[in-house]
């Protein structure tokens, strides 16, 4: 969008777009016991009244050139643990090099990050948005990008601190959903991965380093459940983990660009037998899963693991967290592989923050998104957040060993595709859509079946 529009105001039509096309309720994604990142947080409603006046004019601050600049407000929903310790080390480091700059942190937490984004799309309605606000890139952004609501920032800011150089380019699409920045990556969750416990692999006789697709893991499954022991820690209540262990399964059993060309395209119906046996795949898996996984979270499944009774656990690598906060030791008592048929990819989930049109702090929004781009801010939030950083060139000193690893794995990955269980592959009322088919999966029905609900979803 060109900068002749920052004096635009939201239309009707526009407004009825955003809502619309963003009602579902978000699925889980970058930690927490709720599967995502908030908890139950103090449920602030964000009201802006934080002394600006919504028009970009002053409200007090001032630097030493002479440049004021309105309160910059900052919404997110990480509401607890780790989260709120990683973003507000970030925002302290921002106020420590920008003192001059007035910032309110808006917290929003709870419902998985429903509770933020319900409250920002009431506050676009009304043009009364904050600065910005934690986001998933990608197609997420679609219906903001499709009303013209989001800002190219690629001269402002991705054209400082080497930032085009330093991300890779899954990265960098999900940054640009229209085809130019709109939003800056903050950390990157990783999808593919395959937790194991070590003692209880070893004793039914399985090597988790053999398994090369994911019909393998089927049959590494059903020998641990004659060993005596639960095949893959799992929760069904809700439908995200099994929406990302299929697109997962899909990834291993095809590539990185049938993956894309499904769920980022749309193109279902020409891969059709393909979307099927992902179907099949995934739903043997849940003949190995807890008996009560229907009323369990995902931690209460990963419990199982940790304490000898499973064997698996397909996870974002925030799952790691609960390893580390056991004193479980990485590579002796619990261990991961890339999951079977993935190698080279590394599937992404993210956090960005994007620069809205009609902005009520530009000059400070635009300092906020060049500092969360910078290696410095990067390296701050993600090994306190247990994410890694989009940069590839970042310090990995501050980084647990099983974070190394990872990234390590990403900056020598071949593909990054964007996660569809977590937003960043389709637009909200597709993945809506979506999770609908993916309960039809968890219920059993026929693969067919799922998959012609998948193809209506588009």
């Amino acid at each position: 969008m060109a900068d002749d529009n920052s004096n635009r105001r939201l239309t009707r039509r526009n407004a009825l777009r955003i809502a619309g096309a963003a009602g579902a309720a978000s699925l889980a994604g970058c930690g927490g016991s709720d599967g995502g990142d908030g908890s139950s947080g103090d449920g602030s409603s964000g009201d802006g009244s934080d002394g600006s006046s919504g028009d970009g004019s002053s409200d007090g601050g001032s630097t030493d050139s002479g440049t004021q600049y309105s309160t910059l407000e900052v919404a997110h929903w990480w509401g607890e643990g780790d989260g709120l310790e990683a973003i507000q080390s970030v925002m302290d480091a921002f106020k420590e090099q920008h003192p001059d700059v007035p910032f309110d942190e808006n917290l929003i937490a709870g419902g998985a990050g429903e509770n933020l984004q319900a409250n920002i799309r009431t506050r676009v309605q009304n043009g009364n948005h904050p600065s910005t606000w934690q986001a998933w890139p990608g197609n997420n952004l679609l219906p903001f990008t499709d009303a013209n609501l989001l800002k190219d920032i690629g001269d402002s800011v991705w054209s400082e601190n080497s930032m085009e150089d330093a991300y890779l380019q899954g990265v960098k699409d999900a940054a640009q959903p229209a085809g130019n920045y709109v939003t800056v990556p903050l950390n990157i969750h990783r999808i593919n991965n395959l937790f194991y416990n070590v003692e209880v692999v070893e004793d039914a006789g399985v090597d988790p380093a053999s398994l090369e697709t994911p019909s393998d893991l089927v049959d590494a499954m059903a020998t641990v459940n004659d060993a005596g022991y639960t095949g893959m820690a799992h929760q069904t209540g809700s439908p995200w983990s099994s929406f990302q262990m299929f697109a997962t399964v899909l990834l291993g059993e095809t590539d990185a660009e049938t993956y894309s060309a499904i769920f980022v395209d749309g193109e279902v119906d020409a891969n059709s037998d393909a979307l099927e046996s992902a179907v099949e795949t995934t739903q043997s898996y849940l003949d190995y899963i807890p008996s009560d996984a229907g009323s369990i979270s995902w931690t209460e499944a990963n419990n199982q693991v940790i304490n000898g009774e499973a064997a698996f656990l397909h996870q974002g690598d925030w799952a790691a967290g609960t390893y580390l906060t056991n004193d479980l030791t990485y590579g002796e008592e619990w261990d991961h592989v890339t999951f079977p048929g993935t190698d080279g990819y590394y599937a992404l989930n993210m956090d960005s923050f994007p620069y809205p049109v009609n902005n009520p702090s530009p000059e400070a929004t635009t300092l906020w998104c060049q500092f969360v781009g910078t290696t410095e801010a990067q390296e701050i939030f993600n090994p306190k957040k247990g994410s890694i950083p989009p940069r590839t060139d970042v310090n990995t000193d501050p980084f647990n060993d099983f974070s190394k690893d990872q990234i390590e794995d990403f900056q020598n990955s071949e593909a990054q595709p964007p996660s569809v269980a977590h937003g960043l592959a389709a637009p909200p009322a597709v993945k809506s859509s979506l999770e609908s088919a993916i309960s039809s999966l968890n219920s059993g029905a026929a693969p067919a079946d799922v998959v012609s609900q998948i193809s209506s979803a588009y």
